[in-house]
This record gives structure tokens, C-alpha cells and sequence, in this order.
């Protein structure tokens, strides 16, 4: 490893062995520097890593603190990357979707509340309103899968399937099924899937959710190379 891998290392294994649990202040800079036998450059260096991957965070007038590492937070990183993907590995990003949604739909309407499912069904019912508009239809349509990822009770699944298929993804989908008339489509298969949440019925979930999933998959297979990279990303 490098010296600044080496320097990152170092404060990880502090965090990791409890030394500095969640919330903890870091001690002031040159008497952890001397600690772990680093230079200051190499510690700030090491510091500033770690704030961009959100293991740590700078308050301003105060320090430097580990941050809750909690999984929506650590994981957050992998929305940022699929953001970036283009043709075969946003394919590749969508075939991974694919293994774990229909999963996680299943569990989530085993484990679903009313309120949840209240939820999921407000996004629905403004996806139907909102037919023509592929702003709006992009938003309720994040926030009904998210509603359903919360549903499973599993932060870390619920974290890395909303990073998978988040929002940017979306409005690129949503964008070419209206272009193709085919919104209509996608939003019955959304029906279904409330449907089945409602029924407290896995199986029908899981086969639900993997349609809904098998839909975004060959819209990608046919336009890959031309409507991705025209499409604009919504901020």
C-alpha cells in the first residue's frame, strides 16, 4: 500500500476495533499524527479520504468526528457510481438489480405495515396522475421503490438497492418509455406489485417485481449506445 493507503488504514482500524466508535471526536490533529506515526500531511490527506467515503465528517469550529456509519450513509457512494455507468455496465448494474428487487419485494410484503403500504400506494396513485409528466413520474416512481425497500426492515438492503436503482437511472428509463407510449405499460406493472404487497403475498411479489425489473432491462438491451448517452441526467 501506499503511504496515504497506509495512513487511511490506520484511522479505519481505530473506527473498526472501537477505539473511535460512531460519533467519537478525533483527537486534535498532531497528537494523532504522533499516535500513529504519520506526518500531518499524510493525516489530513487520510482524513480527507475518509470524509468523502462518509466515515468521517468535518464540523466546522468543532472537529473531526466519525460519522454515524450507518448503512445509508456508507453505501451512498454506490448511487454516485451507477450514476456514471454507461452502456455494458449499466447493463451489468441492472442484471444485479434483477437478483436482489424481486427479492427484496417479496420479504418487504411479508414484512410490510399499513402505514408503509399507505405509503407505497400514494406513489402509486401519483404516478397515475402524473402519466405525462416524466419529472414527477420520475420521483414517485423512486420514492415507491424506496418505500418498498424500507418496507423489508434491512437498512443495508434498503440502502444498496436505492443506490442501484435510483433516481438518475430511472429518469433515463422513464424518459424512452414515453417517448415509446409504453408508461401506460409500466405503470400497471407497478399496480401489480402494490397488489401483491397488499395481498401480504410473496411469491406474487417477488414475480411482480421481477417483470417490473425485466421491463427496464430489455428497454436498456434496445437502446444502449443512443438514448443513454443522449439523455440527459436529472439533477
Amino acid at each position: 500500500m501506499s503511504l496515504s493507503e497506509q495512513a487511511i488504514e490506520r484511522i479505519r482500524q481505530l473506527i473498526k476495533d472501537g477505539t473511535l466508535p460512531p460519533g467519537a471526536r478525533l483527537p486534535p490533529e498532531q497528537e494523532l499524527a504522533a499516535e500513529l506515526g504519520l506526518s500531518r500531511n499524510l493525516l489530513r490527506e487520510a482524513v480527507r479520504s475518509l470524509v468523502t467515503t462518509r466515515v468521517l465528517e468535518v464540523r466546522r469550529g468543532d472537529g473531526t468526528y466519525v460519522t454515524s456509519l450507518t448503512p445509508d450513509l456508507l453505501l451512498e457512494g454506490v448511487g454516485l457510481a451507477v450514476e456514471m455507468m454507461r452502456g455494458d455496465d449499466l447493463l451489468e448494474i441492472t442484471e444485479v438489480r434483477r437478483l436482489f428487487e424481486p427479492i427484496a419485494t417479496g420479504l418487504a410484503a411479508t414484512r410490510i405495515t399499513p402505514a408503509q403500504l399507505a405509503q407505497v400506494e400514494r406513489h402509486l396513485n401519483a404516478m397515475i396522475d402524473a402519466r405525462d409528466d416524466v419529472e414527477a413520474l420520475t420521483h414517485h416512481d423512486d420514492a415507491f421503490h424506496r418505500a418498498v425497500f424500507d418496507a423489508t426492515g434491512n437498512k443495508s438492503l434498503s440502502a444498496l438497492l436505492g443506490g442501484i436503482a435510483g433516481r438518475t437511472l430511472r429518469s433515463r428509463v422513464w424518459r424512452g418509455l414515453a417517448e415509446a407510449n409504453a408508461a401506460d405499460r409500466t405503470i400497471t406493472e407497478h399496480a401489480a406489485i402494490y397488489r401483491a404487497l397488499a395481498h401480504r403475498d410473496a411469491p406474487l411479489a417477488h414475480a411482480a417485481a421481477l417483470i417490473h425489473v425485466g421491463t427496464t432491462e430489455t428497454w436498456l438491451r434496445e437502446n444502449l449506445g443512443h438514448s443513454l448517452s443522449e439523455t440527459p441526467a436529472v439533477p
